[in-house]
């Protein structure tokens, strides 16, 4: 699983102009699911999420985490994070896991965010969306669970 964490002081994603989820202070994940990926991938990547201390203590130091913060999350399918560039000017995306498999694994990874944070907004797997944020920092963090340990 691959995502873009972003750290910010508010977010929302809409679909045909109608807001369907959005956040004040947190995290937008954007959440990318491979081919090769389980329980145990998604395991591995929200735990790493739910840790990261990347809101400001204060002394203005990196310590706290979305839990420290009482932060909120917005989760958002992204398929293109497992975009291949490597040939050709027109990316592959034969390595991103199959619309079933993607879709069982984003809500999945939904509801485990979801026994931990208060508030988890989301959009809508397979829908284009528009998403705004404003980032904080601005901070953002790629994670790959191939490179998590």
């Amino acid at each position: 699983m691959r995502a873009v964490v972003q750290r910010v002081s508010s977010a929302q994603v809409a679909i045909e102009g109608q807001v369907v989820g959005s956040i004040g202070r947190g995290f937008l994940v954007l959440l990318g699911v491979g081919e090769a990926d389980g329980p145990e991938q998604l395991e591995r990547l929200w735990s790493k999420i739910h840790k990261l201390r990347i809101f400001a203590d204060d002394q203005g130091k990196t310590n706290l985490s979305l839990a420290d913060v009482d932060g909120e999350l917005l989760v958002v399918s992204q398929f293109t994070l497992f975009a291949n560039c490597r040939k050709g000017n027109r990316p592959s995306f034969t390595q991103a896991g199959s619309p079933h498999l993607a879709e069982e694994l984003y809500e999945r990874f939904v509801e485990r965010a979801r026994q931990d944070v208060a508030r988890v907004e989301t959009g809508r797997f397979g829908a284009d969306m528009q998403v705004s944020l404003v980032n904080d920092g601005p901070f953002t963090i790629l994670l790959d669970t191939d490179e998590l340990m």
